[in-house]
């Protein structure tokens, strides 16, 4: 599972940041988390095709989140993307969506658009990836998200190797953890297979402090956290409903996240080497995400 950071600035963007933007690849899936203005140039810049998002998840209607998105629709529709592409977004709000679509004169093609109100924790599987999401605290609705792959069953080949068994159907019993016998060998799918824990990809964004973000976040292989305003403006950035970088670090922390991200920095940083500097004295393995960047999960 990989992560391209299309952007990583708050409401106003700036030279090096965009609007808020996060694509999340796994084998046949290309998931956007929220579209800010520009996303779809920035994919551009990362080189690839709007028509292979499969589907978009929106954590809260403000427009640095989601005034891309018409027009990444209409793109979409233009390169004959065909199908469904699945939207999916905090309970009650798909309103701000038929709003905002039916604002403009857009030409409808083959692609069909289907808005999922999400009602429920675990709101999603597919065959090898679970969906969560958590309300967070901002000025409106507001969700976080979690993606985790799901944990496999791999065969030990070294083991297998003492029975002359490298390549048979029989193996599929062993990967869904049943024992078998193999040419008058039992052979215990506890000792023939190992299980590979899956990744987990946590993202929070636009919050105070609360609970649910630890909750969201628990054991995340790497956790992305908003991280709006610097240590010294912690009553600033509660005002306006946000976290410092000291906050997310404690809530990584807290979570037992292996790996902390940092982004949504606001316009008033020309640098932020300080964010990481702060955040480190609590959580060590921290990193400032940058546009275009590429991480692996």
């Amino acid at each position: 599972m990989e992560v391209l950071f299309l952007g990583t600035g708050a409401m106003v963007p700036t030279r090096e940041r965009n609007h808020s933007g996060y694509l999340v690849l796994h084998n046949e899936e290309t998931i956007l988390i929220d579209c800010g203005e520009g996303t779809q140039r920035q994919l551009r810049f990362a080189g690839i095709s709007a028509t292979k998002i499969t589907r978009i998840l929106i954590t809260h209607w403000h427009g640095d989140h989601v005034l891309g998105l018409p027009g990444l629709l209409q793109s979409m529709m233009a390169n004959d993307y065909h199908g469904t592409i699945e939207i999916y977004c905090p309970d009650g709000t798909g309103q701000f969506f038929d709003r905002m679509w039916h604002s403009f004169a857009l030409q409808k093609g083959d692609m069909q658009i289907k808005i999922h109100e999400i009602k429920e924790r675990n709101f999603l599987n597919t065959a090898d990836l679970s969906f969560e999401a958590m309300p967070m605290k901002h000025s409106v609705k507001c969700y976080a998200y979690s993606i985790k792959q799901e944990d496999k069953r791999k065969i030990n080949v070294d083991y297998l190797k003492q029975f002359g068994l490298t390549r048979d159907p029989i193996l599929k019993d062993l990967q869904q953890g049943k024992d078998i016998k193999w040419k008058g060998h039992a052979i215990k799918a506890s000792d023939a297979t190992f299980l590979r824990k899956g990744k987990k990809l946590a993202l929070v964004t636009d919050t105070i402090v609360n609970d649910n973000i630890i909750d969201i976040a628990k054991d995340s292989d790497l956790f992305i956290c908003e991280s709006t305003y610097a240590k010294d403006m912690e009553e600033k950035a509660a005002g306006h409903m946000h976290m410092t970088s000291v906050q997310a670090a404690e809530m990584a922390k807290k979570a037992n996240a292996k790996r902390l991200m940092l982004t949504h920095f606001s316009q008033r940083y020309k640098s932020v080497l300080g964010f990481k500097k702060d955040a480190s004295k609590i959580f060590k393995n921290v990193s400032c995400a940058k546009d275009l960047m590429k991480v692996t999960v």
